[in-house]
């Protein structure tokens, strides 16, 4: 399961695109920019027998309300 803290506490010196994984589909996709690191939140599932993939949007940009 993904914490706050394990997203806050990224390794800021990896190079290329890598993904912190939850349940079920959901993981926080890192990647490295010029001016700092970009985080989406994606979700990975299945329809008619492919692969799919839906972004919620840049952490921590979603809120609650």
């Amino acid at each position: 399961m993904l914490s706050d803290a394990a997203c806050k506490n990224v390794h800021k010196h990896e190079k290329t695109p890598f993904k912190l994984t939850d349940e079920k589909g959901l993981y926080l996709l890192l990647k490295p920019q010029a001016d700092g690191r970009g985080k989406w939140w994606r979700f990975k599932y299945r329809f008619g027998g492919k692969e799919k993939s839906l972004s919620f949007g840049t952490c921590p940009g979603i809120g609650g309300g």
